[in-house]
Parts: structure tokens; sequence; C-alpha cells
């Protein structure tokens, strides 16, 4: 059973975009996209440097643009089993099961991400990734601090959210037993009650959708549960962003449904690498360019055999 997996916001670097404009009619989508939503994504997918493509409004529409691409260039969606999207990759993961159009998940992220580095503006915030370290300790340290656990990620990986001051402290005083701690390329708390004004917003665009029910398997990364309906989808689309990413409990889920290979979109690395500790023997493809798909292909050959 193949399960394809979205990125999140972090996974971004300069230029990523660049190949997959390369591909047949992939330079008119994304021009027809950039229009719509009125945000010029070849120009920040190829030339906008780390800084430019850092910001959240930025990031997150490149980042499901991307997902789009990289999944309509593997081809027919009847060979994956799941689907399933890390943070704002969960759009992307609604649009390839079919619960919305690839315009409205643009036009859905558009709102998002300007939503949240508004609520991001209001106090200086970050998150970093602790690696390493018991759970149950972990957590119990970052909220000594004052810290969320934002993304409870599995395989030894937990990413704090908070005040630039409680990440310094974080970082001042590392949890026991971790190796270290990692401040990540994003502009705010995500996922924390700092974003709490973004839902309000996305509640309004919500409105404005019609959702279909999920054609495949779709594991939300609230609470790793599978989810039937789309209004239910959008719903937890909209509150997911003040509350924590348990992609633990994802990561448990495709296991109890026999994962036997999974596919990361573009820009891959990340989430395949977490399969890698947390589901050891599961082949993994991570989609970083389009020299990849040959590698996705093989395996979704050997699955269709």
């Amino acid at each position: 059973m193949l399960v394809l997996v979205a990125p999140g916001q972090g996974a971004q670097t300069p230029g990523f975009l660049t190949p997959w404009l390369e591909l047949p009619g992939a330079a008119d989508r994304v021009a027809a996209w950039s229009d719509a939503i009125g945000l010029d994504l070849a120009h920040y997918g190829t030339k906008a440097d780390a800084d430019e493509i850092r910001d959240t409004a930025v990031a997150q529409p490149l980042l499901v643009a991307a997902g789009l691409l990289s999944a309509s260039a593997l081809g027919s969606r009847t060979a994956f089993g799941a689907v399933a999207g890390h943070s704002v990759g969960e759009i992307t993961a609604a649009a390839y099961a079919g619960v919305l159009s690839d315009a409205d998940a643009l036009s859905f992220v558009r709102t998002r991400g300007l939503a949240m580095a508004e609520a991001a503006a209001v106090t200086e915030t970050g998150m970093a990734a602790v690696l390493g370290g018991e759970r149950d300790t972990v957590v119990a340290h970052l909220e000594k601090l004052g810290l969320t656990p934002a993304n409870i990620n599995g395989a030894g990986q937990i990413v704090a959210a908070g005040t630039m001051e409680q990440i310094a402290a974080l970082e001042a005083e590392k949890p026991e037993g971790s190796m270290k701690v990692v401040a990540l390329k994003v502009a705010g708390a995500f996922h924390t009650h700092h974003m709490a004004p973004a839902v309000d917003t996305l509640e309004k665009a919500a409105q404005a959708l019609t959702p279909a029910d999920p054609e495949l398997t779709y594991v939300s990364n609230k609470d790793g549960r599978v989810v039937t309906t789309g209004a239910d989808v959008v719903a937890r689309l909209v509150g997911q962003v003040a509350n924590p990413v348990r992609w633990d409990l994802c990561m448990e889920t495709f296991a109890e449904l026999g994962v036997t290979g999974l596919v990361e979109l573009s820009p891959g690395g990340t989430l395949t690498g977490l399969a890698k500790r947390a589901l050891k023997g599961v082949p993994t493809v991570a989609l970083k360019t389009p020299d990849d798909l040959d590698k996705a292909a093989a395996l979704l050959a050997e699955h269709a055999a």
C-alpha cells in the first residue's frame, strides 16, 4: 500500500521550483495560478532568495503549487492507497484526494499564508526542532519554558514554538536526553495560540468552499485519524493552524494501514527522512527534482505488479 505525503513550511529552498517548470504545461499552470492569487509563483520559486521565500505569505502558496505540480507528474491517483500532508502540506493532500480543486486549494492557501503572516507580526515568535530525547520528557521541558510542542513528528523530533525569548531559553537549556536544538526557517510560532486570529479568517474563507468527500484514504495530521467527509477535512484545515501537528500519529496510522511504500511530493526530503526512522524497511522516494520521477515510477510499478 503506497502512501503519498506533502511537506510543510520550511521545506522550501531558493530555486527549487526551476526544474519543475520545465515539465510540459507546468509554466502555463503556474502562470494561471499566479494570476488567480496575485502572487508571482514562478519568480519566487526560481529567482527569490532564502529570506524572500521565508515569508509565510509567499512560502505557503509556493509549497502547495510545487506539490500539485509534482503530484500531477506522477500520473494516476489510483496507485496510492492513502494521502496525508504536514501542516500546509495538508492542503496539497486535500487537493490530491479530490476534496478541493487546485484553484480552491491555491486560493485557500493564499488566504492562510497572509492570515498567518499577519498573526505572526503581532509578536516576534519562531520555531525550533528538538532532536532526540524521550517524548514526554521533551514535552514537559517545553511546557516548563512556556513553549508549545507544535509538531510532534516522531522519530525523535519535536518542534517547539513560542516567543523568540522562549526559543533562546530552549537553546540555552536543552531537554534531558536531547542531542541538539535547531532553529527553523519559519517566520512565526505556527500551530500555537499565537495563530488564533488566522483561524477566524480561515473560517470565513472556508464558507466559500464546496468540498467533496476524499477519493483516497485521507489521514489527518490533527490526530492521525482517517477522515471520510470533505466538510471534516476543511474544518480540520481551518483549525490546524492554531493546533499541534501530530505527524507521529499519522505514521502510526500508515503502519496500521499496511504501508509498503511512501512518496513525498516536492520539495521532498523532510518526511521521507522521518519515515526512514519511524517506518523502518518501508521504501521511500522524495521528489526533489523531476529526475526523481523515475524512482517513483519504479516504486509504483513494483506495487502494480
